[in-house]
């Protein structure tokens, strides 16, 4: 595997997508190893982009980076040294989700209004927020995390239309369609698991 194959995007953009798929529908499935697939989608990104000069993004992709190792440490071992279960977020972390956006929002609008030639850095922002709130809580195993990546996922297609990315407006609208697919199955886990657990009381 030469050096021309470490620098032609198309192909490692294609690659990166299909590792990314794999990580949505392993997360939807509830595997674990999803946080694998998408560590080397995440890696193949920070390549493209930062040979891009997109380094707005690359820092996004940092994130989801550390998120990633994060959430797999935690949903194989948790708090207690086992498997963290899917559960719903409580008061506190809806609060902190919220919170995740706000802020997000305000740092990425300013920084891209101001120190960037971006021509829509609130859209952009917007979709940031959102993805930021949904990775934390995905990394945390909570059933919210589908709402807040679908809510960043329904912003992000029409500007990536706007934009003329018709691929990845292609993609995003199929993450869309797994992450609404991904709420049902994780609620159904969740039903049955109280359903088992009241069985064996």
């Amino acid at each position: 595997m030469g050096e021309d194959f470490f620098m032609d995007f198309t192909v490692l953009q294609w690659l990166g997508t299909g590792f990314g798929v794999v990580q949505v529908l392993l997360a939807r499935k509830n595997n674990v190893n999803n946080y694998l697939f998408g560590i080397v989608g995440i890696l193949i990104g920070i390549w493209v982009l930062y040979h891009s000069k997109l380094y707005a993004d690359i820092l996004l992709h940092l994130y989801y980076l550390i998120m990633s190792i994060y959430g797999w440490i935690y949903w194989k071992f948790g708090k207690e040294k086992k498997e963290a279960p899917i559960a719903y977020s409580t008061k506190t972390e809806h609060f902190q989700a919220m919170g995740i956006v706000l802020g997000c929002f305000v740092l990425m609008a300013y920084w891209l209004g101001q120190h960037t030639n971006s021509d829509v850095p609130y859209w952009d922002a917007l979709v940031s927020a959102f993805a930021w709130a949904g990775m934390w809580l995905m990394a945390k195993r909570k059933m919210e995390n589908w709402i807040y990546l679908n809510i960043s996922n329904i912003i992000s297609i029409p500007l990536l239309v706007y934009k003329e990315l018709y691929i990845y407006a292609g993609l995003t609208v199929f993450l869309f369609a797994v992450g609404t697919s991904g709420y049902l199955k994780w609620r159904k886990i969740v039903k049955n698991e109280v359903r088992r657990e009241f069985a064996e009381a």
